[in-house]
């Protein structure tokens, strides 16, 4: 099942609820993803707790929160009760992330954990049956409106083959420079849940613009299914 999870990281902060508001409705984002950055983990700073237990009010949207900080351990269950719906931690900042994972899960979200672009995928292959889905970034994680990573795509497709080798229904997100250009490629090796911002939020009609991915991708995605098919 192909999602859109609009990023408010490319929205007009100072106008985050009706934001929020302008993808949502039929047909509109499966998710929110709200972007967490410290100036630690990565070099830039957005927003926090309080942030995301008010978009909790504002929105119907489920929210899906991606922590780019350091010590996810101690943070990220905050984030679950703040309200969001799915929060994900890096690899590269948990000490414990088979126990967060489950204490997410414990506290009623959706597990899930990011790799960035120089992080292979096989030595967490174990991890996997932990998580409810598995972000593989599409650029260096800390700004948006980076330029998707062609070199990314071996990954993502290598991802999707242990996730199938092991029967597992996990989501595997795209996040980073996903647009109209570029979200086919993302879909065809394997993705199913896509990140977009600018793609999204620099549309004249944002929800119109997560209409228009999610059909590019759901055709992306049986034209693979049907060339593996034969």
């Amino acid at each position: 099942m192909v999602q859109i999870n609009p990023s408010i990281l490319s929205a007009d902060f100072a106008r985050l609820a009706e934001e929020a508001r302008r993808v949502g409705g039929p047909e509109g984002a499966d998710w929110l993803h709200v972007d967490v950055m410290d100036n630690h983990f990565v070099p830039n700073l957005t927003l926090g707790v309080p942030v995301v237990e008010s978009l909790r009010k504002a929105t119907d949207t489920p929210l899906d929160c991606h922590l780019m900080i350091e010590d996810p351990d101690r943070w990220a269950p905050q984030y679950v009760e703040a309200g969001a719906g799915s929060v994900t931690f890096h690899a590269e900042a948990a000490a414990a992330p088979v126990r967060l994972a489950r204490e997410i899960r414990a506290k009623g979200a959706r597990a899930s954990m990011a790799l960035k672009p120089a992080t292979p995928i096989e030595p967490y292959e174990d991890l996997l049956p932990e998580l409810d889905m598995l972000l593989v970034m599409t650029v260096e994680p800390g700004f948006g409106g980076q330029a998707f990573l062609d070199v990314m795509l071996p990954k993502i497709r290598r991802t999707r083959q242990l996730i199938d080798k092991h029967g597992l229904q996990l989501w595997l997100q795209v996040d980073g420079g996903v647009s109209a250009s570029t979200i086919e490629r993302c879909a065809e090796a394997g993705a199913d849940v896509f990140v977009a911002g600018s793609a999204v939020y620099g549309a004249d009609d944002p929800a119109a613009a997560v209409r228009a991915l999610r059909a590019q991708a759901r055709e992306a995605a049986d034209g693979a299914a049907d060339t593996c098919a034969h």
